[in-house]
C-alpha cells in the first residue's frame, strides 16, 4: 500500500523484470490455470464478458452474501450498504488515556500526540478479553499508525526556497504520530466506546518506544551504531502498514517503505549496494535526518538496517518490549498471517509491497504449545526463511535461504545467516525466486487452508516478461493468487510442505473493457468490479474481503468488496463499502461473531491541492476547525452477520 496519492513520494526505482526472471512465459499455461475454476463458478476471462450481459439479480442468488450492493462513486462520505450502519470509533487525535489532551489541530505537540490516537491508521486487530477465550463485545483494538501527511496534518509549514521544511517540533510530532496504539473497546447498546482508564491502553511510537532484536542478525556489527554499540535495541518502529495475530495472542506489525525517511548519500556509506536496493536515493519523503543524526544514513549508516523488520507485541501486557524478529528477513514486510503446520510449526506469510518483489514464509524450529504462551512467544526467533518460485505447470516452490546453500555463500558476500537476513532482496534474486506485480496482504482462509495473495498491481511490467503468475503486462489493476498447500483443508493443510499448488482466483480492472484483460465470476454487476486490491480479510465463513489501494485512478473511491471463493459465487465480488475522496481503505477485521467489521479510513483528502487550510473533504467531523482525520470505523448490522443482514 501507500503508493496512492499524496503518497506516491513512497514509490522508488524498481528493478528490471529481465534481471530476474526465472521462467520464461507460458500464455498457454495462463488459461489452464483458471480453467478449472472457470467449471465450478462460472469465472470470465478476458474479453468474454459484456456488462450488458451481466445478471446481477441471477449473480446475487449465486452469492452467499445478500446485502445490498452499494455503486461506484466518488464524494467526501463514507458509505456502506443500507442495511449496515457505521460508527465512527476513534480518530486520529483522540484521546487513549484519561490524562491525554484534547486534540488541538492548531497546536499540535510530541508530547499530546503521545498520549492520543496516530495518524494513518492501517493495520487493526480485534483480541477479545479476557485472553484467550473473551468475548465478542470486548477486548483490545490493536492499530497500525502507518505515515503522516504534513500537508494535511499541519496548518502552517515553513518554506525555505519553495521547498516545505518542518520544524524539529513538528517532526517529532510525525514521529509520535508513528507506531502503533492499543486501546481497550467494548460494545453497550449496539454503540462501541472506547475505555480510557483501562490498564492495557499504549502508543508504541517512533519517537521514545524501546524494541529488543531477536534471531541471527541480532548483535550483528552491521546492525550496531554508536547510541546501540551491543545491536540489539531500536528505538521505536515505523511505516508500519499491514499485520496478523499469532495463535498465542500477540500481534505482529510489518515494517514496510523505510527507505523514506532516511536522508544522505549511500554511496558515502559502506552500505551503499544495500542501502540502494532498498530504495534509499537522497531523497527522502520525511524530514527527520534534520534533527535527528540516525536518521542520516551518512552520519548513522548502520540504521536503515535496524528498519525492515517483522515486530511482534504483546497487547495484553503493557510492558512487554515489542520484539523485531530478524529471523523473518528484512524486506518491505506486508502483512505477517499465521498458520500451525500439522506437525505444530509456525508459518509466518509475508510480501515484500514492490514491483518485482517476492513473496515469502517462514517456517519456525520450534513448535506451537497451546498450554505454553511464553515458550510460544520464542517461537519467532529462530527458523528457516524461504521465498517464493512461481512455475509454470501451477506449482509453487519454497526456496530456502539458508547461508552456505547454493549461491549464498562467502563468494557472494554473504558471510552469515545474519547476511542474507539483512539483505533478503539479494539472496532472493540469487535463488530465482518469481518477481510479483507488488505482493501487499496475504492471508490463510480459516475454512479451507489456502492462502490469498494480493497483488496490487505492476504498471512496469512489459509484455515480454508476462508469465502464469503474472499474466499481465502494464498490470494497472492488479489480481489475485490462491495458494494451496497439500494435505487437505483447514487444520489438515500442511503450511510446511516445500510444495503448493496456485491458481489465479480473479484479474482485476473493468471486465466491460478489453484493454483490461480482467476475469470474474460471469454475473458481477456494474459495481462488482474493483482495482489495485490491497488488504484482505476472511470473515468466519471463509468469504474473502478485499480492500483496495488506487480505485480512483479509475474514476471511484477505494472501498471494500466480498465474495466467495468457492462454490457457485466463487470470484463474484459485490461491492460493500465506498471511503471518502483521497482515502484508502485499510485494516478490515472481524469480531469472532462476524457482527461487526472494523475498518481503517486512511489520509481522507490526500490529493493534488488538498491541504489543511482547504481540504477536499473534512471527515469524518465536517467542521471547518477541523482538517480530514484518518479513522477506525465500526460497521454494524443491526446485530446480525456482516454481509448477510437478512439472517438471525
Amino acid at each position: 500500500m501507500a503508493q496512492t496519492n499524496s503518497t506516491t513520494a513512497l514509490a522508488q526505482a524498481d528493478k528490471t523484470a529481465s534481471d530476474c526472471m526465472p521462467r520464461p512465459p507460458v500464455s498457454e499455461i495462463i488459461a489452464r490455470r483458471i480453467s478449472r475454476r472457470q467449471a465450478l463458478g462460472g469465472i470470465a476471462a478476458a474479453g468474454l464478458l459484456s456488462l450488458t450481459t451481466a445478471r446481477p439479480a441471477f449473480g446475487q442468488a449465486r452469492s452467499s452474501l445478500n446485502f445490498t450492493e452499494i455503486a461506484h462513486g466518488y464524494d467526501t462520505n463514507f458509505h456502506v450498504p443500507k442495511e449496515h450502519q457505521p460508527q465512527i470509533l476513534i480518530r486520529w487525535g483522540d484521546p487513549l488515556f484519561p490524562d491525554a489532551p484534547a486534540f488541538d489541530p492548531l497546536r499540535q505537540t510530541a508530547t499530546a500526540q503521545s498520549r492520543q490516537f496516530g495518524y494513518n491508521n492501517d493495520f487493526v486487530a480485534f483480541l477479545p478479553l479476557p485472553h484467550p477465550a473473551g468475548r465478542a463485545d470486548h477486548g483490545l483494538l490493536c492499530v497500525n499508525h502507518e505515515f503522516t501527511n504534513a500537508d494535511l496534518m499541519f496548518p502552517e509549514i515553513a518554506n525555505d526556497a519553495g521547498e516545505p521544511v518542518l520544524s524539529a517540533e513538528q517532526v517529532d510530532t510525525e514521529m509520535a504520530a508513528h507506531g502503533h496504539s492499543i486501546i481497550e473497546i467494548r460494545q453497550r447498546g449496539g454503540k462501541w466506546e472506547t475505555v480510557l482508564d483501562s490498564p492495557f491502553n499504549r502508543r508504541i511510537t517512533t519517537l521514545e518506544t524501546e524494541m529488543h532484536l531477536t534471531g541471527p542478525a541480532a548483535g550483528h556489527a552491521r546492525l550496531k551504531t554508536a547510541a546501540d554499540p551491543e545491536g540489539r535495541k531500536v528505538i521505536g518502529t515505523l511505516n508500519n502498514c499491514a499485520g496478523g495475530v499469532t495463535p498465542w495472542g500477540t500481534v505482529l506489525i510489518a515494517e514496510e517503505n523505510f527507505h523514506a525517511y532516511f536522508a544522505g548519500d549511500p554511496d558515502r556509506t559502506a552500505e551503499a549496494e544495500n542501502h540502494k536496493q532498498y530504495g534509499m536515493r537522497n531523497k527522502p519523503r520525511f524530514q527527520w535526518g534534520r534533527y535527528h543524526d540516525r536518521f542520516d544514513l551518512e552520519k548513522t549508516p548502520n540504521e536503515p538496517n535496524r528498519f525492515g523488520w517483522i515486530v511482534e507485541i504483546d497487547p495484553y501486557n503493557p510492558r512487554h518490549i515489542p520484539q523485531k524478529h530478524t529471523a523473518l528477513g528484512r524486506f518491505k514486510h506486508e502483512g505477517a498471517t499465521t498458520a500451525i503446520t500439522p506437525d505444530g510449526r509456525v508459518a509466518v506469510y509475508s510480501g515484500d509491497d514492490e514491483r518485482f518483489e517476492y513473496l515469502y514464509r517462514f517456517l519456525s524450529d520450534g513448535r506451537f504449545d497451546p498450554e505454553n504462551r511464553s515458550q510460544n512467544m520464542r517461537l519467532l526467533q529462530s527458523g528457516t526463511l524461504s521465498v517464493a518460485r512461481f512455475d509454470a505447470d501451477g506449482t509453487l516452490q519454497w526456496l530456502p535461504l539458508v547461508w552456505g546453500e547454493g549461491p549464498l555463500t562467502p563468494e557472494n558476500g554473504f558471510a552469515s545467516q545474519a547476511d542474507i537476513l539483512i539483505e533478503t532482496r539479494r539472496a532472493a534474486d540469487l535463488l530465482g525466486a518469481t518477481p510479483m506485480d507488488r505482493p501487499e496482504d496475504v492471508e490463510t482462509n480459516p475454512v479451507s487452508g489456502t492462502v490469498f495473495v494480493m497483488l496490487t498491481n505492476n504498471t512496469k511490467r512489459k509484455a515480454g516478461d508476462i508469465h502464469a503468475a503474472n499474466p499481465r503486462a502494464h498490470n494497472r489493476h492488479g489480481h489475485i493468487l490462491e495458494l494451496i498447500p497439500p494435505g487437505g483443508t483447514g487444520a489438515r493443510a500442511d503450511h510446511g510442505a516445500a510444495t503448493y499448488q496456485w491458481e489465479i482466483l480473479l484479474k482485476a480492472g473493468d471486465p466491460a473493457n478489453i484493454e483490461d484483460d480482467a476475469a470474474y465470476h460471469a454475473d458481477i454487476s456494474s459495481h462488482g468490479w474493483l482495482s489495485n486490491p490491497d488488504n484482505c480479510a476472511f470473515d468466519h465463513r471463509g468469504r474473502l474481503w478485499i480492500a483496495t489501494d488506487g480505485a480512483p485512478r479509475s474514476g471511484f473511491a477505494d472501498g471494500l468488496w466480498a465474495c466467495d471463493v468457492d462454490g457457485p459465487g466463487r470470484a463474484l465480488t459485490r461491492h460493500f463499502l465506498r471511503t471518502p475522496r483521497g482515502a484508502e481503505l485499510c485494516g478490515p477485521c472481524f469480531t469472532p461473531d462476524d457482527r461487526t467489521l472494523f475498518v481503517a479510513v486512511q489520509h481522507p483528502g490526500a490529493e493534488p491541492g488538498s491541504d489543511f487550510r482547504t481540504p477536499s473533504t473534512r471527515w469524518p467531523d465536517f467542521t471547518d476547525d477541523m482538517p480530514p482525520r484518518p479513522a477506525i470505523v465500526a460497521v454494524t448490522a443491526g446485530g446480525r452477520p456482516i454481509g448477510n443482514p437478512h439472517m438471525g
